[in-house]
């Protein structure tokens, strides 16, 4: 059994696979697996995968018939025989000592249920300010506390940079098959377990952007479900039993949020908000009241859904001086 085994899935990548497979099978670590799905390829992927399995032992290739990634996931962890599986994408690059730093941050810190690390997105000519946004903010959480301070917010770990216990994968159930980004949709069912999420200080990944990426092209990916699966996951856990809820934020984000929890039956009973227009009129059956109002709403779930760049270092700031505890009476959501 190998330490660790690299699932990479891959679908018409002819022209980066091969970069991608050689930054795994280089790396400092030796005693890996690596397992490729090819899902579906009509581009020479699968032949180009077939020629390195040939040459080296530790590439195993399987072929699926292009159902999708989560499918293509849990076709290849299947034949993962290793405690721990770390994930890859066709299109990035692996820093050389990537899964040597992550399986010794597991080894010392068994609580951890899946670790990333830091990434640098490339080529710069194609990274756009959101992107690089996401990358610097994610780059922060560098220990599991900031990670699960920020869970809610966005994904907190960069999916083919992130090695994962393979007992907690199976526990969680594995990677599912739906309306929603499948690696948040993991992580937050790895969360909801009691497992530990974590990112390396240390670069682990060189994180390609494309205006072809998934993220950028299947619906899957779009704000809407991410809004959707965040609030199933908190009816089901953080608000659960809860019949009413404040949301610091009337805008687009705001209102996109209470429509979700409605839709898992929590209604909102209150808005926050700074801009004096908005205060005072009602947004989806609630009032919206000034956020020096805030400590009136205290005892109701708050949630922060503000999109705004920077708004959220500033609204943590005033609840701070408010007295509200960050998890404790109030989360990050956006």
């Amino acid at each position: 059994m190998p330490r660790v085994a690299v699932l990479l899935p891959a679908r018409d990548a002819a022209r980066t696979v091969r970069a991608a497979a050689a930054s795994i099978l280089r790396q400092t670590e030796r005693d890996l697996a690596l397992v490729c799905v090819d899902d579906g390829s009509r581009d020479g992927t699968a032949e180009l995968l077939e020629r390195l399995a040939a040459r080296d032992r530790r590439v195993r290739l399987l072929r699926g018939p292009g159902e999708g990634i989560a499918r293509a996931l849990q076709r290849g962890l299947a034949a993962c025989d290793a405690e721990v599986v770390a994930r890859m994408d066709a299109d990035d690059v692996a820093h050389p000592r990537r899964l040597a730093l992550q399986l010794a941050a597991l080894r010392a810190d068994p609580s951890l249920a899946a670790l990333g690390g830091r990434v640098r997105l490339f080529p710069r000519a194609a990274v756009r300010p959101g992107m690089a946004r996401y990358a610097a903010w994610l780059n922060g959480l560098v220990t599991p506390a900031l990670v699960e301070r920020d869970l809610l917010v966005e994904a907190p770990l960069v999916h083919p940079a992130a090695a994962i216990r393979r007992d907690a994968l199976e526990r969680a159930g594995g990677w599912r098959d739906g309306p929603f980004p499948e690696d948040y949709d993991l992580w937050l069912r790895l969360a909801a377990a009691g497992g530990r999420l974590g990112n390396l200080a240390e670069p682990v990944l060189a994180w390609r952007e494309s205006p072809g990426r998934l993220t950028r092209t299947d619906p899957r990916y779009a704000l809407a479900r991410h809004v959707a699966l965040k609030c199933a996951h908190l009816a089901r856990h953080v608000l659960r039993g809860a019949p009413e809820v404040a949301l610091w934020g009337a805008g687009e984000t705001g209102r996109a949020f209470s429509d979700a929890l409605r839709a898992e039956g929590i209604a909102t009973a209150a808005f926050v908000e700074v801009d004096r227009k908005k205060i005072g009129r009602t947004v989806r059956g609630a009032r919206v009241v000034s956020y020096e109002e805030v400590g009136r709403l205290r005892g109701l779930p708050l949630l922060v859904a503000v999109g705004a760049p920077g708004a959220r270092d500033l609204i943590r700031a005033e609840l701070s001086r408010a007295g509200f505890e960050e998890l404790a009476d109030y989360r990050c959501v956006a």
